[in-house]
């Protein structure tokens, strides 16, 4: 407990912590709607396409920084999300499809620049996250991301609902369809973006999958599905931070792996209580 209070006297602590709880959050109630759209594979694929956009920006400004790798990554992850979803609509092709397409391209193309990418800093620890470098700007930046998410999350929750789980009857209604799909990606590319500077890009899609998953094994009722998914996200985020300086291991990766730990306690726990059940009778 003093070693925890003596962290606390350490700024790069307190804003790793905060950074971990307003990510956390912001990934966990976003989840519910990822779980919702069973869209997992697709953002995983997505998830893929930052580091590429993080290598554009090396090439272009020559330095390695905290807002030229956000802006990277954020209009790479843009242009393969809407990029496959444009040809989706115009093509007989499917979104997956499309998708593939744009990523693996990215992605090669994020692996050819590489070497051409001179920088003094090490692009490896963006692969895995830098909450513990992250400065005050970082935090208003998520800050940010946090607030429109939610609030327009919060807004239009129920034609997102609808248009998730009807929408011809969306559209009958009045809905815009085209646009409540538009803003899902849009809120789920945000989020991801958040989670890729805790996790970096390889790891981000675990940040914004498991929270909702473990909320949904106890409950099917979707208001708790979006908000316990946030308070998940947050716990298990907060939990890494505070384990992982301790114990000398990078914070990104130790995220996931909490999160991944209360996944497999939470599924235990209900199927163990499934067997119990079933054996009274």
């Amino acid at each position: 407990m003093s070693e925890l209070l003596e962290m606390l006297d350490m700024p790069f602590f307190r804003r790793a912590l905060a950074a971990a709880a307003l990510i956390g959050f912001t990934n966990g109630f976003v989840s519910g709607f990822v779980l919702l759209r069973r869209s997992s594979l697709a953002l995983s694929a997505l998830s893929h396409t930052l580091l590429p956009g993080i290598v554009v920006v090396v090439l272009i400004t020559g330095v390695l920084n905290q807002a030229g790798a956000f802006m990277g990554a954020l209009l790479a992850s843009l242009v393969v999300g809407f990029g496959s979803i444009a040809v989706t609509r115009h093509t007989r092709l499917p979104h997956s499809t499309a998708l593939a397409i744009f990523y693996t391209a990215a992605v090669a193309l994020g692996v050819v620049m590489i070497p051409y990418a001179h920088t003094s800093q090490d692009l490896e620890q963006w692969l895995f996250g830098t909450i513990q470098t992250m400065g005050d700007a970082d935090l208003k930046v998520f800050f940010g991301i946090a607030c429109f998410t939610l609030m327009s999350s919060t807004l239009f929750m129920r034609p997102l609902l609808l248009t998730l789980f009807e929408p011809n009857v969306a559209s009958v209604q009045g809905v815009s369809v085209r646009w409540m799909n538009y803003l899902l990606y849009a809120l789920m590319i945000f989020a991801l973006m958040a989670s890729f500077q805790a996790v970096g890009p390889i790891l981000s899609i675990g940040l914004l999958v498991v929270p909702g998953a473990i909320v949904s094994l106890f409950t099917n009722d979707t208001k708790w599905l979006f908000w316990g998914g946030g308070i998940v996200g947050c716990v298990g985020a907060v939990m890494a931070v505070i384990i992982s300086i301790p114990l000398n291991i990078p914070t990104g990766p130790a995220i996931v792996l909490v999160l991944g730990a209360l996944f497999l306690i939470a599924y235990i726990f209900v199927t163990s209580r499934k067997f119990r059940g079933n054996a009274s009778f």
